[in-house]
């Protein structure tokens, strides 16, 4: 499968994708959901001000895509994408926030959002990163990306092997999001030979984890 293969829940291409607004400040989720009506292809189905009301409408909902803001009271983000992963939610989740620094890009992405841009991102870069996450895709915006592959490389340089076909089709699934079980399904292999191939990607791109893995596969454009 190609990396501009659909996962078998995406929204087809005529359809809306079906978006819930997470964020504590009112004004901010009236200027989020004002942009998405204004724009073809999407439908705003709800909003929610903070991690626990965003895991009851998700529920009730069943949105294509949640933006995620992620320092909110009442329940931060990252339990929420972690909690949501642990449902097996259908929902991809886009993080969307004012904070860039490791303490929040990491856990969040570790906890399986499939993508995170900053608030001050241009509006087409929002829609462009909310389409490719009801795809599966990873969305990161530069500086995220950037700051990940800096923050997750390991000291010990990569060795110069490149990646095998088979290990290049695995970090693809990784990067949608793709769970090892679903990847072995996919793939028609087992998930003890899913964790082999990890760990030889691992080591190839000198990465500790998934999120490691993909950061540093797109900045070295293995990622397209």
């Amino acid at each position: 499968m190609t990396d501009d293969a659909r996962t078998a829940d995406a929204p087809a291409d005529d359809a809306a994708i079906s978006v819930l607004i997470v964020d504590d400040h009112p004004v901010v989720r009236d200027g989020l959901r004002g942009m998405f009506d204004s724009a073809p292809g999407f439908r705003v189905l709800g909003e929610a001000a903070d991690g626990v009301e965003a895991l009851e409408r998700a529920a009730a909902l069943d949105p294509d895509v949640i933006l995620m803001d992620l320092r909110m009271p009442g329940g931060g983000g990252v339990d929420a994408i972690r909690e949501l992963s642990r449902r097996g939610a259908r929902a991809r989740v886009l993080v969307l926030t004012t904070y860039d620094t490791d303490s929040d890009t990491i856990p969040a992405i570790e906890a399986g959002a499939t993508g995170y841009l900053l608030k001050d991102a241009p509006r087409e870069e929002l829609f462009t990163g909310v389409r490719a996450a009801a795809r599966g895709r990873t969305v990161l915006s530069p500086a995220v990306a950037s700051r990940l592959v800096s923050a997750v490389r390991t000291p010990v340089a990569p060795g110069d092997e490149p990646l095998s076909a088979r290990e290049r089709e695995v970090l693809a699934l990784v990067a949608r999001g793709t769970s090892n079980r679903e990847i072995a399904r996919e793939l028609f292999i087992s998930e003890a030979t899913v964790k082999t191939h990890l760990s030889h990607i691992y080591a190839k791109l000198g990465a500790r984890d998934r999120a490691a893995a993909v950061a540093v596969a797109y900045d070295r454009g293995i990622l397209g």
